[in-house]
Formats: structure tokens, sequence, C-alpha cells
């Protein structure tokens, strides 16, 4: 391919973009394309820069005061979180809204969007934080490893990359829906802190997002969100949309409220927070961790019992070869039990309710 062809293709893609936004559509079908970053501009207003397939930033010519991460298809079968990223995309692509903030776009697990599973090899919320480095004698460096370190340098460069040096606020809202159903339809989980306070307005954008249960995480974990919280102090959290459903399958007007604040945030507008009340919010701290030691490691209830449902004290919640694992409280909860996870990894976490 000669320089002008190669010009002319680029400038094909340009337009593609602004006419149609479908970033994600071409990032799973010809990735080749976003190989090499791509820059271009939307209107004489917004710089847009394509750092690879599946990541995207947006940065206003003018002043802006907030750096907005927003990432989904960390596995790739969480598709509502997908479709909604997708939709924003594609709606500041074509110019249908005009971003005032800066905001990085990603797009995570392509492979596994492709194939409709969590993940290919490894899942890849279980990599961040330097985990994706730390590679077993017998392993090797898979995709997921690969990409997880691609997408924390791109979150490093956008939170660090300001033009003016300044510091914005940071945000980071990583979406997800979750394996089973959920007795609360949306929670959010909330990294740990090390022992910075829980910032009460962060949970009023959320109650607007209407999400209102919230999970506490009590120590540092390897997800996404952890990772720009804990490197880079962004107000960050895993949220959580309701249940995993095919493409298409999704009732969009189920998730009104999150696209509508997110969009309000990303384009500057003001939110008309609630002042913050205790009983608007139910919050729980993780009280056990309960990590798969055996390969016959089982569940003690049904598979498709919902999150935060809740036992009596020393019910029992798991067994496995030297281990019975039990409810420590009356009303203790359950949230992500996965008993299909590798050995090591958690298979449940247990929480009790508190407050902030």
């Amino acid at each position: 391919m000669t320089q002008n062809q190669s010009t002319v293709s680029s400038c094909d893609i340009v337009q593609r973009l602004k006419k149609k936004g479908d970033f994600l559509h071409l990032s799973r079908q010809q990735p080749r394309l976003f190989s090499k970053p791509t820059d271009f501009m939307l209107s004489q207003h917004t710089n847009v820069k394509i750092i690879a397939e599946g990541i995207i930033c947006f940065e206003p010519l003018s002043l802006t005061d907030k750096d907005i991460v927003l990432s989904c298809g960390i596995h790739g079968n969480e598709t509502a979180p997908i479709e909604i990223c997708d939709d924003l995309v594609r709606d500041i692509l074509i110019s249908k809204i005009v971003v005032k903030q800066r905001v990085l776009v990603i797009f995570g697990n392509l492979a596994a969007m492709d194939i409709a599973q969590r993940f290919v090899t490894e899942n890849m919320n279980r990599l961040f934080s330097g985990e994706h480095k730390n590679i077993e004698k017998d392993q090797t460096i898979n995709n997921e490893r690969r990409r997880a370190n691609q997408l924390e340098q791109s979150v490093r460069a956008f939170y660090l990359g300001r033009v003016d040096d300044s510091v914005g606020s940071r945000y980071h809202y990583d979406l997800h829906t979750a394996i089973r159903p959920s007795k609360n339809q949306k929670f959010a989980v909330y990294p740990f802190q090390h022992e910075k306070p829980w910032d009460k307005q962060q949970l009023q954008i959320l109650l607007a997002c209407g999400v209102n249960t919230i999970l506490l995480s009590g120590s540092p974990t390897t997800t996404f969100s952890y990772f720009s919280a804990n490197n880079f102090n962004a107000h960050a959290f895993t949220v959580e949309l309701g249940k995993v459903k095919p493409f298409g399958e999704n009732n969009m007007s189920d998730f009104k409220e999150v696209i509508d604040t997110l969009t309000k945030m990303l384009c500057g507008q003001s939110l008309e927070l609630k002042a913050f009340e205790q009983a608007d919010f139910l919050i729980y701290k993780v009280n056990q961790v309960i990590n798969k030691q055996q390969a016959d490691f089982v569940l003690n209830f049904a598979d498709d019992m919902p999150n935060f449902s809740d036992f009596a004290k020393g019910e029992v919640l798991a067994v496995e070869t030297g281990a019975i694992y039990k409810a420590e409280h009356d009303g203790e909860a359950i949230v992500f039990p996965n008993a299909g996870v590798e050995i090591g990894q958690r298979a449940i976490l247990t929480v009790i309710p508190t407050t902030i």
C-alpha cells in the first residue's frame, strides 16, 4: 500500500465514523484499522484520538474540569453496558451530543464479545494493578493479560495527559452485569479506600443513576476500578446493571437513569443531586471472602439464587474437602457466588449491612 492510499484509507475511516459512529463495530470486525493511533477533529470543538481497537478518547478544546473513564465489556458477555457505551460513542461521533469533559471510553474484551463468553482464557477483571505480569512457570502471556496491560497504559496516559498540565477531578465507572440475578437489580462496588473517607457525593451520583445498593470493599483487589482508584485517586466504581443477557435482548429503558446521568456528566451539564440521606441506600461491607481451594468446591444453594440473598447464622454456604463455610451473622448475604472459578480465586463474597 502506498502512502497516498494509506492516507485516503485513514480519511475514509474518519468520514465513516463521523457519519455512522460505528467505532465498536469496526473495532470488532476490522481491528487492524486501528493498529496505529488515529487523531481527528469533530467540528472544531473536540479532538478525537483512537488509541487502539475498542479504546477511544474525546478531548474538548475548551477548558474542562473532569476526566471521565467509562469502561465496559471487561467481560465479553455483559452486553447492556457495551450497548450503552456504544450508543454514547456513536452519538458523540455523529455530533448528536457534544462532550464538555475529557472522556476515555474502553470496550475491554473484544475477543470475548465475539464468542459471547465472559472471557476467552482468563478473567480479565482479576488482572489489573500489574497482576497481568504475574506469570506462573507453565503459563503464557495470553490475550487477556496483554489487553489488561494495554488498558492500564491507556488509563494512565489519559489521566496524566492533560495538555495544560492541570489535574481534573477523575472518575472511572467500570460498567458490568452480573452472572446471576440480584435482589437489588443495580448495585455498585466501591473500591477499598485505604483509610480515606467514603465520598457521599459520589454515592449521590450513583443514586441519580438508579443505583442505591453499595458494597464497600474491605481490601485491595485486582479489579479495573480499584486500579484507577488506588493509582490515580479517581472516584471509581464497579457498577453492576442487572443480569447478563445476549446482545439485543436488553431493555434499554431499564438504564434510562444511568444513560441520562452519564450523558449529563460528559456534556458538562449540572446534575440535580438529592441531598445525601442514609435511608436512601442499602450499604454493605464485606464480611467473608471465600476462595475456592479444592476442585470439589460446591455451593450449598441453588445456582439461580440472587445476589444479596441472606442467610441465618450457621447456615452452610459452601463445602469442599477439608472445609465447610457458614454464615457468621444473621442476615449475612451472598454476592458474586461462582463455584466455577479457578482454584485460588474468590468463589463467594459475603456481606453484612453497614452505614457510612
